[in-house]
């Protein structure tokens, strides 16, 4: 089974963080997870920021940019390209829960993914995230 983990999850993976330990916890579920070049983006500019905030070294950010390039080279995630329809689907979900939600952009872009990848289950750390994918009947952790 696959579920889908939106870019916090990845980043409390690579990125020791207060999420870190739960991160771990749900990987160790066992389930597959998708992992779109949008997720990829937003890890690499989260270490970016990491390093440019000085919690990290250039080092170290080279180090965790390795670490993610070689689990993405052993298939330890489900690559995928950005689903044909998913700005579509993203577009129909803001227009009806955008209002109510207060969901952003990349929000709504990591739901419709899920979506459009017939997901089973949702993992965020974010809760505007969460309600929106629950509205739309994902299971969440």
């Amino acid at each position: 089974m696959t579920a889908y983990a939106d870019s916090s999850v990845f980043v409390s993976l690579y990125l020791e963080d207060s999420h870190s330990q739960y991160a771990e916890e749900l990987l160790s579920l066992g389930e597959r997870l998708w992992f779109t070049p949008l997720h990829y983006a937003e890890c690499c500019h989260a270490i970016g920021q990491q390093a440019f905030q000085q919690n990290l070294s250039s080092a170290q950010a080279q180090r965790i940019y390795n670490d993610l390039d070689r689990d993405r080279a052993s298939a330890v995630w489900v690559e995928t390209d950005l689903p044909e329809e998913v700005f579509g689907v993203c577009a129909d979900l803001a227009r009806k829960h955008a209002a109510k939600l207060s969901t952003r952009t990349l929000d709504t872009l990591h739901v419709a993914c899920a979506l459009e990848l017939a997901a089973e289950r949702f993992w965020t750390f974010d809760e505007r995230q969460a309600k929106l994918a629950k509205a739309v009947g994902l299971k969440t952790a």
